[in-house]
Order: structure tokens, then C-alpha cells, then sequence
């Protein structure tokens, strides 16, 4: 999904709003699996489970077989780490698309005329954002482009989560933090929020919100089913936010001219 540049001067396609919708409708994809899957672990029963373990009639090794409370728990672990974990590298690929066009832009001065020169430039500075950790990707969009997210620090904060689940069964701990940072761990989720008035048509009011989780140092990280939905609901949110900026970005530049 990321973009790169084209041979012969001629950079990968330029169409922010395909590029966008792409983004959106893999993100789709993401949200919709894990709804499968969370559905699909509600309805299954312990007998089902028996069964279906003894369908092959032998095991690789019996004796370490789980039951089935411990597969539900164990099954909701690695499925919690791994949307987090997809997150995570959803929004690496959303910084890394949204840089390739700012930085056609920054060389272009908004316009789709680049020669040779202009491209080799841009092609460098992204090729080092690609590389860059996805902390520094943030400060280089803003020291660049003037572009600030207000989900950076949850986007980091769940690299943080994700490690606490992964290195130390989902316990916090302060040495987990960058040094000089406070350990407190905060995310906020985006959630959707009806407004008890109307509009002018009669219908409902609805507004984007933020629902923030807290952890301190020793605590367990803990996620409902669907806090873990909305975490997916927080990238899009954060991605198209992203989009929006590049786009008046490229504004910035008919309005400088």
C-alpha cells in the first residue's frame, strides 16, 4: 500500500483521493475480520471445541492440550495483540502514503510539473522518512510540513501497550517508557456520540468523541471487545485527518500563488 517512485523521472501515480480510498477500504477489511472473529468467538461452544480437537484422532502432543477456557483466553490474547499490532502498521503506512505526496509537493510547489532534479530530491527525502522510526516520522511532518497529530501520542502509546502484552504478559512497566517520559499510559479511542437534539430535518445528531483509557506502571492493559473495534475506528479517524492535511497542503500553495 505504500507508494514509491516511478523509473524514468515519472513518479507512481498522484491521485490522493484513490490513494485515500484504498487506505480506507483495506481498512474495512481489517474491521470486518475482527468483527468476524469476535462474533464467531461468542457463539462457539465447549463441545464444538472437543469435537473439532479430536477430528484427527491424535495429537502432536496431548498430554500439553488446552482446555477450553484456556483457549478462550489465550485466543482473545493473541487476537487483542494482533489488532494492535495491525493498527499500528496501518498508521506507519498512512504516514508513509500521506509523506510521498507532501513531499512531491514541497519540490513541485503544488503543481503535477516535475523535472528530473526536482523528483531526485523529493525521492531522497522519502526514502529516509521510510526508514525513519515512527516517532521521528512524526516529528518530520511537522518540521517539514507543519502538519502536528493529536494521535501521536496514542498511536506511540500503543507501541508501548502492544510491547507490555508481548515481553510481559499485558503488565506495564515505567521501564517500557522512553527515558524522561512520564509513565502513564494514555489512549484515546474515537467513539460516536448521538446528540440528544436534532437537526433542522428531524434527524439525529452525531459527533466523533474521544474515550480515554489510562494504565499506570504494574497495571494489566486491558481492552473490551469493543474498545478494540475503536481502536480500528481511531486509525481511520487518524488516517483520514492525515489525507485532509496533504490535501490543504496542496491548497497552500494556489493560495500562496
Amino acid at each position: 500500500m505504500n507508494k514509491g517512485f516511478g523509473k524514468k523521472g515519472n513518479p507512481k501515480e498522484l491521485n490522493l483521493r484513490a490513494m485515500a480510498q484504498d487506505f480506507m477500504d483495506g481498512l474495512q477489511r481489517h474491521a470486518d475480520m475482527l468483527a468476524f472473529n469476535l462474533a464467531s468467538r461468542e457463539s462457539i461452544q465447549e463441545e464444538t471445541y472437543k469435537k473439532r480437537s479430536a477430528a484427527p484422532q491424535i495429537m502432536p502432543s496431548g498430554k500439553r492440550h488446552q482446555n477450553f477456557e484456556q483457549m478462550q483466553a489465550y485466543a482473545r490474547d493473541l487476537l487483542v495483540r494482533q489488532v494492535i499490532n495491525d493498527c499500528l502498521g496501518l498508521a506507519v503506512t498512512a504516514l508513509n502514503n500521506s509523506h510521498f505526496f507532501f513531499s512531491l509537493l514541497k519540490e513541485s510547489k503544488g503543481t503535477n510539473k516535475f523535472n528530473a532534479g526536482l523528483q531526485k530530491i523529493a525521492e531522497e527525502r522519502h526514502q529516509y522518512f521510510l526508514s525513519a522510526p515512527i516517532d521521528v516520522k512524526f516529528d518530520l511532518l511537522n518540521q517539514n510540513y507543519g502538519v502536528r497529530s493529536d494521535y501521536q501520542t496514542t498511536i506511540l502509546n500503543l507501541i508501548i501497550a502492544l510491547k507490555a502484552l508481548i515481553e510481559n504478559k499485558g503488565i506495564l512497566k515505567s521501564e517500557m517508557f522512553p527515558e524522561g517520559i512520564n509513565p502513564v499510559l494514555e489512549v484515546d479511542l474515537k467513539r460516536l456520540e448521538i446528540e440528544k437534539k436534532q437537526n433542522e430535518a428531524g434527524k439525529a445528531i452525531g459527533r466523533i468523541v474521544n474515550d480515554r483509557k489510562t494504565f499506570r506502571d504494574g497495571e494489566a492493559i486491558v481492552f473490551s471487545d469493543l474498545e478494540i473495534q475503536r481502536t480500528l475506528v481511531t486509525i481511520a479517524s487518524f488516517a483520514d485527518a492525515l489525507f485532509k492535511s496533504v490535501a490543504n497542503y496542496a491548497q497552500s500553495f494556489k493560495k500562496q500563488g
